[in-house]
């Protein structure tokens, strides 16, 4: 269950908190503070090194950020989060408006050391709230047959594995989730 430390309106919060579960404590953040930074090269660099089946070198996560900039992650058209583990931070993703009812997940990554404990639960828990907000009434999100773990996560939080929705180089599998 949520637990908001602030009211919410029908607007994405511009800063909000929530402890969603005991040790998981998830903020809106701007997507260029220092820990979402630091998480979004940590997000680059385990998937495309997983992808390209190596390490990833400082240059290639910078080019890569490049590639992938943080278009629509704020307020009016979309938020991004932090999530915190003991105070931590240790996880990360966003959201976007793809038009006024449908929203689409981003960058939605969990640190190694902190998968298992209700962290991606606990971000997919409130960037649909900040969807909701948003006025969307789905989220969709794209992803890749190596992400694993990803994939069951999206499952076991009521994702639906749906036909593409978009032409990304990267995506494999397309997943919806009705938020009405």
């Amino acid at each position: 269950m949520t637990t908001h430390s602030e009211p919410r309106t029908s607007t994405p919060s511009a800063s909000a908190s929530w402890t969603v579960s005991p040790a998981w404590t998830v903020s809106t953040e701007p997507f260029t503070s220092g820990d979402a930074t630091r998480l979004r090269r940590a997000y680059y660099a385990e998937v495309a090194g997983r992808y390209w089946k190596r390490e990833v070198t400082e240059a290639e996560i910078d080019e890569g950020l490049l590639e992938f900039p943080g278009d629509g992650l704020e307020p009016p058209t979309g938020q991004f989060v932090v999530g915190r583990l003991g105070g931590e931070a240790l996880a990360c993703g966003g959201v976007r408006l793809l038009d006024a009812v449908t929203a689409e997940l981003t960058r939605v990554f969990v640190d190694r050391r902190a998968r298992g404990t209700g962290g991606g639960a606990a971000l997919l828990q409130v960037l649909e709230e900040e969807s909701r907000a948003l006025g969307a009434q789905r989220v969709r999100l794209d992803t890749r047959s190596d992400l694993v773990e990803a994939r069951a996560l999206y499952a076991r939080q009521g994702y639906a594995e749906i036909p593409a929705y978009n032409s990304g180089p990267y995506a494999e599998h397309w997943f919806e989730k009705r938020l009405v």
